[in-house]
């Protein structure tokens, strides 16, 4: 059994076993259990990584009209980090309602 391919994106930490062609996906900044909540294994056709971005294409099947795009996650990140949460004090909030 080979290793699996880890990819971590903005959002998500994607595994793709490439033996039996399927994938899953561990949310980030999500808790269930004390574990990231997951999607179930999904099969896929193939994997297309662009060598000149941090763009990936995951075909779900063979004439690639069902596809998912995502980026991987570096750092620095121009896709997520506008979109950081961040903690505020309550008066911040109240303050910014007018309340």
């Amino acid at each position: 059994m080979s290793d699996p391919v880890v990819v971590e994106s903005c959002h998500s930490i994607w595994v793709f076993d490439s033996e039996q062609r399927r994938f899953q996906r561990l949310l980030k900044g999500l808790t269930a259990a004390g574990q990231p909540p997951a999607t179930g294994w999904r099969p896929y056709f193939r994997v297309d990584f662009d060598l000149g971005s941090d763009a990936f294409v995951v075909l779900l099947n063979e004439d690639g009209s069902r596809l998912l795009r995502s980026w991987r996650h570096v750092e620095p990140c121009a896709r997520c980090s506008d979109a950081l949460t961040a903690e505020l004090d309550i008066s911040e909030l109240r303050e910014a309602a007018g309340t």
